[in-house]
C-alpha cells in the first residue's frame, strides 16, 4: 500500500467549507492513471487535479472525477494553482499550463490579501438542442414553464461541454431536484455533457447571473457546487444571445452553490479579438486542510 497526500482546496471563496472542493495532488507523476482515478473515487470530490510535469507548458493539470478523467476543470485548476503558490512552487505571476483541452494562460495577484487567480478558457462554441424541453425540465424537477422561453437551450462549451438551461424564477433553484440518470436520453446530441441551469434572477444585487450545475451521471458525481468552466460558458452566452450591446470588455458576476451551502462567486470576463469572444475567469481560493489515503 501507498500513502498518497492530497491537499483539500475550496475554490472561489476564501472561506473554507464554502466555494467547490477540489483534491489537489502535487506529485501526480508518481501515480499511474488508474492509482489516479482510485485516489479521485476515494477522495470523492467532483474533482481532483495531478500536477505532473509538461513539455509544452509550465506544467500538465490532468483532471480526475470519482469515474471518469476530464479535459478540463476550472473550480481544480483554481485549486492546483493555489495549492502550487501555498507551497512556494510559483516561481512567477504568469504562467501556462497544459491540460487535455489546450495549454491555457494562467494569471496570479494579490488583491486585498487574497490570491486572485486568472484562467484563460477556449474559444467559445455553442450547438442547437434539439431534444424534448418537457423531459429536459423534468429531469431536474421542474416544469417544461418553469423555462426562459425567450433565451434559446443550447451546449456551449470554452473547453468541455455543458448544456445552458435558462430558467425563469430565481424561486425555481430551490426545487430542482435532477436526476442525473435521465440526462443521457435527455441529451440526445451530446449524452456525455453536464446541465447548467442559469438565471437573470440574483440572489445578491452586485452579481450578475445565478446558477447551478448538474453532473454527467458517468462522471460518478451529482452535483458541482460552482463551476468555472460553465461560467466561462455563461459570459459567452450572455454576449451571444442576452445582451448583443454589451460593451466590451465587460466583466460578469456569476454566484453559485448557495442551494448546496457551498455559496460563491466567479468574476468571468468577456472581451473581443479579432471578431472572436475571448472568455477568462477569476477568482479567489482557500485551503482546507490535508488529506492521506493509502492506495494499491
Amino acid at each position: 500500500m501507498a500513502k498518497v497526500s492530497i491537499k483539500h482546496i475550496d475554490a472561489f471563496s476564501a472561506i473554507p467549507e464554502k466555494g467547490n472542493p477540489a483534491g489537489v495532488v502535487l506529485n501526480g507523476e508518481d501515480y499511474t492513471e488508474k492509482q489516479m482515478l482510485a485516489i479521485a473515487a476515494a477522495v470523492g470530490f467532483n474533482e481532483t487535479a495531478f500536477v505532473v510535469p509538461s513539455n509544452v507548458a509550465d506544467f500538465r493539470i490532468r483532471y480526475f472525477t470519482p469515474g471518469q478523467e476530464m479535459n478540463l476543470c476550472g473550480h481544480a485548476t483554481m485549486g492546483a494553482i493555489y495549492a502550487l503558490s501555498m507551497n512556494g512552487l510559483l516561481a512567477k505571476s504568469a504562467l501556462t499550463v497544459e491540460t487535455n483541452a489546450g495549454v491555457l494562460p494562467i494569471q496570479i495577484r494579490e488583491e486585498n490579501n487574497q490570491l486572485l487567480i486568472s484562467m484563460q478558457h477556449a474559444q467559445p462554441q455553442f450547438q442547437s438542442f434539439g431534444g424534448s424541453k418537457a423531459d429536459l425540465a423534468a429531469s431536474i424537477g421542474l416544469r417544461e414553464e418553469d423555462l426562459h422561453s425567450d433565451y434559446p437551450i443550447v451546449y456551449g462549451s470554452t473547453g468541455i461541454w455543458t448544456l445552458i438551461v435558462p430558467i425563469k424564477e430565481l424561486s425555481s433553484f430551490s426545487k430542482m431536484t435532477p436526476n442525473t440518470d435521465e440526462f443521457p436520453e435527455v441529451l440526445v446530441e451530446m449524452p456525455k455533457a453536464s446541465v447548467h441551469p442559469i438565471c437573470f434572477e440574483v440572489r445578491d444585487h452586485e452579481n450578475d447571473l445565478h446558477a447551478r450545475h448538474f453532473s454527467s451521471p458517468y462522471s460518478g458525481t451529482i452535483e458541482d457546487a460552482i463551476t468555472g468552466t460553465a461560467s466561462g460558458v455563461m459570459g459567452a452566452y450572455y454576449k451571444k444571445y442576452v445582451n448583443q450591446d454589451i460593451r466590451l470588455p465587460a466583466t460578469l458576476i456569476v454566484e453559485q452553490g448557495h442551494e448546496i451551502n457551498k455559496d460563491g462567486r466567479v468574476y468571468v470576463h468577456v472581451k473581443e479579438e479579432k471578431e472572436q469572444l475571448d472568455i477568462s475567469i477569476s477568482g479567489t481560493a482557500v485551503f482546507v486542510k490535508n488529506i492521506e489515503i493509502e492506495i494499491e
